[in-house]
């Protein structure tokens, strides 16, 4: 195995965007988490875990494989792990300062790699208790440790957000009943890639598949109503959104459902404060159905969201999710009914839920006393 020295020039003008000051914070925890744990490394194998850690370095090929690196956190410091075909790149455009950065042929076993370097300098091979911990060995600790989003991290995620709302509103805006599905969320994907970041998800239905959940793009057209969602990944951080457009002035009772789910969605909002549990904020969400028409049985149909940052959700908000809320953590809350859904964005603050998917172009209606969008009229 070889260890290759990071170069500051950048190649194609891509600098890591990680931030000294944060990185130095999450280094903390995690040697917190070893301190807790009577362990002296951490090997960090995911991509949620890495992109939180190395604070936005990018370390995927495939968006649908496993991350092309692994991470051992000892108390001596950092030590990444990549492939013999991925170093070059990584060290030019990725790597943090002070991160070690080690290469293996590109058909070699990263996670045994990254557990033998460090100050042991044996790891699993040596003797009994230097084996280091694995992530899913401290898999409540590390979500933890990512729920509250620090300022230069902050600062992005409202960066990318913002402009995710901006393209939601440029191609929607640009919108017509016989635009296709797929001609819609192709359109996404174009700004969306065009802005550094990687589209995750990208779903679309027309007025004639309005009656799914999780609506992948079809040749249908959009006809009178449609629904569009974006989940947007940029240096580690998911961005989501849902937006409707509709081409006439819609029904009473498409109105009415619509009100209604922004309301299911402000009594979760009202419950999402400092030192709530996840499992009592899934309670209020399951009675707000009930209490705004839309059934006791609505909340099963599809769920619900929850915490969100490094990961699409962080985790997703179950009865068995016992997480207690803390400041400067980001939700992506997503209460639905039938043809309707409601989802933005947003990040707990001092002064209280920050919706960080806005755009001012976007047509809103004040709901509780937060601006919340409304479909699209064209």
């Amino acid at each position: 195995m070889s260890q290759t020295t990071a170069d500051t020039t950048t190649i194609a003008g891509r600098i890591a965007p990680a931030s000294a000051e944060d990185r130095s914070t999450k280094r903390r925890r995690v040697l917190d988490i070893l301190d807790a744990k009577g362990r002296d490394s951490l090997l960090l194998t995911t991509n949620t875990a890495l992109t939180w850690y190395l604070d936005g370095s990018r370390v995927h090929i495939s968006l649908a494989g496993d991350p092309i690196a692994a991470l051992l956190v000892d108390r001596d410091g950092d030590h990444l792990v990549t492939f013999n075909n991925e170093a070059g790149r990584i060290a030019a455009e990725e790597l943090p300062t002070g991160v070690a950065l080690h290469s293996v042929p590109w058909y070699g076993n990263l996670h045994d790699a990254a557990a033998a370097v460090g100050s042991a300098g044996s790891g699993a091979a040596g003797a009994a208790g230097t084996a280091p911990l694995a992530e899913a060995e401290a898999t409540a600790e590390l979500r933890a440790a990512r729920q509250q989003l620090l300022p230069a991290e902050s600062a992005r995620y409202a960066q990318l957000s913002a402009e995710v709302a901006v393209i939601m509103t440029d191609v929607l805006a640009a919108a017509r009943p016989e635009t296709t599905e797929f001609e819609l969320v192709s359109a996404l994907a174009a700004r969306v890639v065009a802005a550094g970041a990687e589209p995750l998800v990208l779903l679309c239905n027309g007025s004639s598949r309005s009656g799914f959940r999780h609506p992948l793009a079809t040749h249908s057209p959009l006809g009178r109503r449609a629904m569009a969602v974006v989940c947007a990944r940029r240096d580690g951080l998911v961005a989501n959104i849902t937006r409707w457009v509709r081409f006439d002035g819609g029904t009473p009772e498409e109105r009415d459902a619509e009100a209604r789910i922004a309301a299911v969605e402000a009594d979760i909002f009202d419950a999402t404060v400092p030192g709530a549990r996840l499992d009592r904020i899934f309670a209020e969400i399951k009675a707000a159905y009930a209490r705004h028409g839309f059934g006791s049985d609505q909340w099963e149909q599809h769920h619900q969201g929850g915490p969100a940052g490094y990961a699409g959700r962080d985790p997703r908000v179950t009865a068995g999710a016992t997480d207690t809320v803390v400041l400067n953590q980001a939700f992506t809350w997503n209460p639905s009914g039938p043809a309707v859904k409601i989802e933005d964005t947003v990040q707990l603050t001092t002064s209280g839920l920050q919706v960080l998917t806005a755009d001012p172009r976007w047509p809103v209606t004040t709901v509780n006393g937060l601006e919340r969008p409304v479909t699209l009229q064209l």
